[in-house]
Parts: structure tokens; sequence; C-alpha cells
């Protein structure tokens, strides 16, 4: 069992990669269908802080419920440590707080809530399952320096959206895990379809909107 588990994490991380590129082609050629995008009248709408505070929910609860249900001996070490607390901050702001921060936004459609609900308890399980039983690292792992940081909505439209796919993409390189790259293309996919609509509406409303001003990465998209 022990050596089958790290290839079905492994074959898990794959197909979340695969499924990061169908979304990519679903939504440049469909778009996205929440927030500013959500159709007028859908049949579910869930209010925008219930659905934030639900959808990203089981990207904190599953990783405990992980923990606490088999011995995590890898999290005796501390790089497995902090990268488990990374993640594990990143989604208890994302459940916790950021919700109730949210003013006047509009419902998400049901089906966008289940599937982004479905991504989260999918990935909290893969991301926190290789590093609190699987994960090996050399204990001064987490003293290299892995990140990038900056404020950027001069240079392109969707600079939140690029922090979190630098974000994730650090995650990646500081994990050194197919599920980390995985889970850092799936993001990648899914924000870079979106901050193109975004940077697509916003030079349709606004026609003094920066020409020079890029999409996603300065100066080049």
């Amino acid at each position: 069992m022990e050596l089958e588990e790290p290839r079905l994490l492994d074959a898990l991380a794959c197909l979340l990669g695969a499924l990061a590129v169908l979304c990519l082609l679903l939504l440049r050629a469909f778009g996205t269908s929440y927030g500013r995008y959500s159709p007028p009248r859908d049949a579910w709408p869930v209010p925008a802080r219930c659905a934030w505070a639900l959808q990203e929910l089981p990207s904190l609860a599953v990783p405990l419920l992980v923990c606490a249900r088999a011995p995590a001996e890898r999290l005796r070490r501390a790089p497995n440590r902090t990268l488990l607390a990374m993640f594990l901050l990143h989604y208890a702001h994302r459940s916790l707080i950021y919700p109730f921060l949210i003013r006047g936004g509009k419902p998400t459609p049901f089906f966008t809530w289940i599937f982004a609900c479905i991504f989260c308890t999918y990935n909290g399980y893969l991301q926190s399952k290789y590093l609190s039983q699987y994960a090996v690292y050399d204990e001064d792992w987490v003293t290299d320096p892995r990140f990038l940081t900056g404020g950027l909505f001069e240079y392109i439209t969707a600079a939140n959206y690029f922090g979190e796919i630098t974000e994730w993409c650090g995650f990646a390189l500081a994990s050194w895990s197919i599920q980390g790259v995985a889970f850092a293309l799936f993001t990648f996919c899914i924000l870079s379809s979106r901050a193109k609509q975004h940077h697509e509406w916003y030079l349709q409303k606004f026609e003094d909107y920066p020409k020079f001003r890029k999409t996603l990465i300065p100066f080049l998209f």
C-alpha cells in the first residue's frame, strides 16, 4: 500500500493537470460564468459570501482531516510543516476572512460553485496527503528564497491573478512535486482565462483604458 499510494497521488496530479488544460480550452471558448459575467437569471444562485466561504473551506478542512486521521510522519520535519502551513494560511484567509470582506458581490451560479467545491476538495486532499506523508526534503529546504512579490496594476490588468499564479508557482517550486505543479498549472489555466476576459471587458467599457497595459504578464501578455 505504501508503494501504491504515492503512485496514486502522482496519477491524481497528472489528472488535475489534464483537467486544467481542458478547463483552459473550455474557458477560452465559452468564457467564465461568475461575478460580472454571471447569467442574469441563474436557476440556483448562491450568495457571494456563502459561495466563497463554502467552496474554499474544503481546502482548509480536508488537510486537517487528512492529518488527523492518519499518522502525519513527514510533518515532524520543518520543510513539510512550513509548506503545508503556507497552504492552510492561504485557504484560512480565503474561506474565513475574505468572504466577509465582500461588499455587494454577485451570486455565483450553482454549477460553478459545485465545480469550485469539488476542485478545493480534490486539491486539498492531494497537497496535504503528499506533504504530510510522502514528501521528503532536506532540513534546510525552506531557507532558500523562492518567491516573488510586487504591485503591478500599472502594467497589467490582472495583477491580483498574477500574484496568485506566482504564489502557487512558488509553492510548486518549493514543494518540488508533481502535485504542486498540477495545482499551479490548474491555477494558471483558470486565472489566465479570467484575466483575458477581464482585460477585454475593460477595453470595451472604458475608451481611455491604457492601451500599453497588458493582461497578465508585464510587457508580454
